[in-house]
């Protein structure tokens, strides 16, 4: 057997087929992992256990500049050598507009090793213009760009026709995926209730007629939140703010190894 082989091979198959759960490289079943700031060993521990399960890392907030730049671009590298793409947080882009420092911030994020960024306005108030022009701008220099729906305050309700309007305009614009807000906490912001519960009337609203609602990157830090993505979209939903230690855990749940998603196989769900 070979050293790499997963555990039990030839064993079991997960109660979801295998051939449904979408394999690296993949544009579908995307999870995205919020780092706060792991070091190189960690980083190297949890690529070995479960970089086959990660697609993007999401350096939060405005960590990467916090970083000495040596560590950032080991980094950087590492996570790219095993197929994950790293990226800097939207906040961080937020302030390079706000400090009219954008051609700036990219050019130094594709010199440090990153070909994905974030373009979001969860605190600013960035314009329609300005937002096309700045995911116009990081594609130009050949980033992939994930761009971000939503605001982090959760006064302010997310409005699904201006989402939806949003989200259809950044693709268009050159955006690969769009993330839906959920913060880290996932409670109150977005599409989440202050106990951290899915609107669901929202989310019907947001992908109702979306030729291709898997361009949606569901921002779903809690268990409860993952499973019941799952059960509506299936196991090829994109999630993301994934805390590192629940990668397996999420991924458990997208194969039916876990309860919560062996009933939806066992219901005929995913077969």
């Amino acid at each position: 057997m070979s050293r790499d082989a997963r555990a039990y091979a030839g064993v079991i198959r997960a109660p979801f087929p295998e051939r449904e759960r979408a394999a690296k490289p993949r544009r579908r079943g995307l999870t995205m992992v919020i780092d706060k700031g792991l070091g190189l060993e960690q980083t190297g521990a949890l690529l070995e256990l479960a970089g086959e399960y990660i697609d993007f890392v999401k350096l939060g907030f405005g960590t990467a500049a916090l970083y000495p730049e040596r560590v950032l671009r080991e980094k950087v590298a590492l996570l790219r050598a095993h197929g994950v793409e790293p990226y800097p947080g939207g906040t961080f882009l937020e302030v390079a507009v706000l400090q009219g420092r954008l051609e700036e911030y990219l050019a130094a994020s594709r010199e440090l090793g990153f070909r994905t960024v974030e373009v979001s306005d969860g605190t600013i108030e960035l314009g329609p213009r300005a937002r096309e022009q700045a995911i116009r701008a990081a594609r130009a220099l050949g980033f992939t760009v994930i761009t971000e729906v939503g605001k982090k305050d959760g006064a302010r309700e997310l409005d699904p026709v201006a989402a939806r309007a949003q989200l259809e305009a950044d693709l268009a614009a050159g955006a690969a995926a769009v993330i839906l807000e959920g913060r880290e906490s996932g409670k109150g912001v977005g599409v989440y209730d202050r106990e951290g519960r899915l609107k669901l009337d929202l989310v019907e609203r947001i992908v109702s007629g979306l030729p291709d609602p898997g361009v949606i990157l569901w921002e779903a830090p809690l268990k409860a939140q993952q499973q019941e993505l799952i059960a509506l979209f299936g196991p090829n939903v994109n999630l993301g703010n994934v805390a590192p230690d629940e990668v397996i855990a999420l991924e458990a749940l997208r194969r039916g190894l876990r309860a919560d998603t062996l009933r939806l196989a066992l219901a005929g769900r995913g077969r």
